[in-house]
């Protein structure tokens, strides 16, 4: 890869991001399509139009190997587009093949991402695409190309004959006209103009520009500094349409749409965009027509009314959003420190209240607000599992679909980041230990196909995701005899219940599978699945039923940055617990009894459940104000699997805190598995260390 010149780094990120996006929609037309049995006209054109795009933009950074590659996919998909009759010949090695583009470009641009990029050989599949066009065509490997003649004939006819080549034109009218400024100090203009002019080809049957061929000189981006961007569109099917892709490319400014003048627009038929477009559009430069436009632009200055752009999506670094949240929590912190000062106590400030609770009404909606702008919705995730399933399926020659409901529910970015890969874990397990190979389904009475849902749900300050099967199911024997070989077992085998049973397959260096797979068997297993969920404050549970089925349901907050937690006293120390942890608090009367086992450990019955009691005064070696618990109050806490009461000298009250990372010298102390998952600053200045319930019991 050549080195980028410091003016299109902001090009390159616009590309990565484009091209991402791009191949996730490629990606869910190629799933939506193979399950249909067939690719509709729009999603024929759509991909056309994608590999168009990803071939233009990635020719542009001079990125050979992915514009060839990206080149070949839209000449077979062109044959497909004269002739959709042609994909019956080639249906299934296609879809193959079209997915491994996917990969292969995905790669690369992981690659680019990380800042330390060598191109990888498409060669072969490259040749692949070759070989499947030539089958459509009905040529032998080494037969000469009519198909590819005849653009090129066109293209020649084109440059030196126009009159004869309106024979084969279509009238389409005179055309729009728009002229098209760019955001100031964007620098590298004239590749921002080709790109915008390879975004309207999409749309557009032919797109003419003054200047012509911005991309082949970088001091034409002077000129359209001063003087814009003068596109002429012709061959679209709705202005609005056109004016929309304007309007989302990035970097406008405004743009000004111009009289039409001139003889009425015509363009090529839509032979102009098959492999031999680049050969047309070099035979077509617009010499002749753009002489009259340059000449009357200056005049149409003067008439024209500019237009402010008005984009209804932009692009944000996430370290910006980052940073805005992290302003937001100061300002959340810095509100409640003045509705709290300890010097306005026992003062009746009634002005100052009323104040005060308008200033919490405004910084309440300013961080929904912030807050809504990094939420994601799941269906990103959940279609990258439908590949998942889809190439499992053909490799395992297993038969499975992947069902997915909510895949409209929002998370915050951070979190759907982390759960990618916990889903990505158990989606694997489901195909590779749970579904079963057709014939045994149909013997067991059950479809050929196997099912695996994939389903979100909001539920209050929480989000959930079950994924189930219809496979094998768990038993729930086997599992503790598996557990027992390995010494896993903490008390008599008689004791356990099944939800605790099903629980231990995420203990480390539990599997089940006796033989290493490409899949599984390498002791990687449903620990780091919980621990990656844990990471993020989630749980995961479980529930199975052997011969039918198994569900894991994953409990994650919506976001990490500000959460409700009720702040608890032991000593002098502040604590504080996320809401979601606690299932009640209360005092401990007469009546209850605290037990305590032989190695000092103390228990208390609540509604019929004998709980732990943790101490926290203990662990973190704090003096409290009370020693008896009769004295104190007890909070209990629970995760997944199991429950726990803290003890502390008193309950503060609810707030809504700021979490805050420890400081990085700390690392070393691990305190994650100390059960503190950060602090936060309270509204009297006081730091306040945040519980993590998760680590406290399972400490236990």
């Amino acid at each position: 890869m050549n080195d980028l010149d410091t003016g299109m780094e902001s090009l390159l990120e616009a590309f990565i991001y484009e091209t991402n996006e791009l191949l996730d929609h490629l990606d869910e037309i190629l799933l939506e399509s193979e399950k249909a049995k067939t690719i509709s006209e729009n999603n024929i054109n759509s991909i056309f139009r994608i590999t168009h795009t990803i071939k233009g933009s990635a020719a542009m950074l001079e990125f050979e190997e992915m514009s060839t590659l990206a080149h070949a996919v839209e000449d077979v998909f062109y044959i497909i587009r004269e002739d959709a009759s042609k994909l019956d010949l080639v249906f299934d090695e296609l879809f193959d093949l079209v997915f491994q583009a996917s990969d292969f470009l995905r790669k690369e641009i992981t690659a680019i991402s990380s800042g330390e990029y060598t191109p990888s050989d498409a060669s072969s599949l490259i040749q692949s695409f070759h070989e499947q066009a030539r089958i459509m065509k009905g040529e032998q490997p080494a037969a000469a190309k009519p198909a590819d003649a005849q653009p090129a004939a066109t293209a020649e006819t084109a440059a030196s004959a126009p009159a004869a080549a309106v024979s084969t034109e279509t009238e389409h009218g005179r055309g729009m006209r728009v002229r098209v400024f760019f955001e100031d100090g964007c620098q590298m203009e004239n590749m921002r103009a080709f790109m915008l002019i390879s975004q309207l080809q999409s749309c557009c049957g032919k797109v003419e520009s003054v200047p012509a061929n911005p991309e082949k000189d970088q001091a034409l981006s002077a000129e359209i500094v001063k003087n814009g961007l003068l596109l002429t569109c012709c061959g679209y099917e709705s202005e609005d349409e056109v004016l929309k892709t304007v309007e989302q490319a990035l970097n406008i400014k405004s743009y000004e749409i111009l009289p039409a003048e001139g003889s009425p627009c015509s363009v090529q038929e839509p032979v102009e965009e098959s492999s031999q477009q680049a050969a047309v559009e070099e035979a077509e430069q617009p010499t002749a027509s753009a002489q009259p436009v340059a000449a009357t632009s200056e005049k149409a200055n003067t008439t024209a009314t500019k237009t402010g752009v008005k984009q209804s999506l932009i692009s944000v670094n996430q370290s910006k959003l980052d940073h805005l949240m992290d302003l937001v929590g100061e300002i959340v912190t810095a509100e409640s420190m003045v509705a709290r000062d300890p010097d306005l106590e026992g003062l009746r400030l009634d002005h100052f209240n009323k104040s005060v609770r308008e200033l919490r009404k405004l910084t309440d909606e300013l961080q929904d607000v912030v807050m809504s702008i990094r939420m994601l919705p799941l269906h990103g995730i959940f279609q990258k599992m439908s590949r998942i399933v889809r190439d499992m399926a053909k490799k395992l020659g297993k038969q499975a679909e992947l069902i997915t409901f909510g895949g409209d529910t929002e998370i915050d970015k951070t979190i759907n980041d982390a759960i990618a890969d916990p889903l990505m874990h158990m989606i694997r397990n489901s195909m590779d230990h749970a579904i079963e190979m057709p014939e045994e389904r149909v013997a067991k009475g059950k479809p050929s196909m196997g099912k695996v849902i994939l389903a979100a749900r909001n539920v209050g300050g929480e989000i959930l995701i079950d994924v189930s099967d219809d496979g094998y199911g768990m038993d729930a024997k086997k599992l503790l005899a598996k557990a027992k070989e390995k010494g896993l077992l903490t008390k008599p085998e008689s004791e356990y219940t099944e939800k605790e049973i099903f629980q231990m397959i995420m203990l480390p260096g539990f599997s089940t599978n006796k033989e290493v797979t490409e899949y599984s068997g390498r002791g990687v297993g449903m620990d780091v699945v919980r621990k990656n969920v844990e990471r993020v404050g989630g749980t995961i549970t479980i529930s199975s039923e052997y011969g039918k089925g198994t569900t894991f349901t994953i409990k994650i907050p919506l976001t990490l940055a500000i959460v409700d937690g009720m702040t608890l006293a032991i000593g002098d120390t502040v604590f504080t617990l996320p809401i979601t942890s606690i299932r009640q608090s209360f005092k401990v009367g007469e009546e209850q009894h605290i037990i305590k086992n032989s190695n000092g450990t103390e228990m208390i019955m609540v509604r019929g459940e004998c709980l732990p009691i943790l101490r926290l005064h203990r662990m973190y070696g704090i003096e409290p104000k009370y020693e008896e618990i009769k004295d104190g109050i007890l909070v209990q806490i629970e995760n997944s699997s199991a429950s726990a009461c803290i003890f502390a000298d008193e309950l503060l009250g609810e707030y809504q805190i700021v979490v805050k990372p420890f400081p990085k010298f700390f690392n070393k102390y691990d305190l994650k598995s100390e059960g503190l998952s950060g602090c936060s600053i309270l509204g009297d200045g006081t730091v306040s260390l945040i519980l993590d319930a998760n680590a406290l019991i399972n400490n236990l």
